[in-house]
């Protein structure tokens, strides 16, 4: 299963949120390393894995959903 890795910058285009949200708000709250994001070979730069992004906005989605009655 190939991955997409993409920059703060190239996620902040996809999901419509500024990069300093990215940064601020929703790193280590809502997108967690290990799952969302890793550090390559143990350095300072993020990269963000878009399919498990795209899984969780997706479910989170369907959950609310739900909850409505819809």
């Amino acid at each position: 299963m190939s991955q997409t890795f993409l920059t703060t910058e190239e996620l902040s285009t996809r999901i419509k949120y500024d990069v300093r949200t990215i940064r601020d708000r929703l790193k280590d709250s809502v997108l967690l390393e290990g799952r969302h994001y890793f550090r390559p070979f143990g350095g300072r730069k993020i990269l963000y894995i878009w399919e498990a992004i795209e899984a969780d906005m997706q479910k989170a989605a369907s959950t609310k959903l739900m909850a409505s009655g819809i």
